[in-house]
């Protein structure tokens, strides 16, 4: 083997070393954003609820109504936080695909 061959041949093992690199650093800090946002929007819910239940025991003695609209609050408030979760999640998981991509390493399964 020349030693050109040899030079190119660790050149390559090298540069897909730093790609595994890369690409599970990627994958490192896209779960890492995944868990900060199921945690943000866990504890913005557990909020929303203690807010729903608190607006639902004072008003208690009032009419049904306000109860009513303290529920769609609190329905409408878990459905947006679920929604932005997700769309955290997915431009998380499409960072990493590109970052996949840009290396050459997309795994298809």
């Amino acid at each position: 083997m020349s030693q050109q061959a040899f030079n190119a041949g660790q050149t390559k093992g090298q540069a897909r070393e730093k790609a595994e690199q890369w690409t599970e650093s990627a994958k490192q800090t896209a779960q890492s954003a995944r868990d900060k946002t199921a945690e943000v929007a866990q504890s913005a819910h557990d909020k929303a609820i203690d807010v729903t239940h608190s607006a639902q025991n004072k008003s208690a003695d009032k009419s049904h109504p306000t109860r009513e609209s303290a529920q769609h609050g609190q329905e409408q408030t878990a459905g947006f936080l679920g929604q932005t979760g997700e769309s955290v999640k997915n431009m998380a998981q499409g960072a990493l695909d590109g970052v996949k991509n840009s290396l050459g390493m997309n795994e298809k399964k």
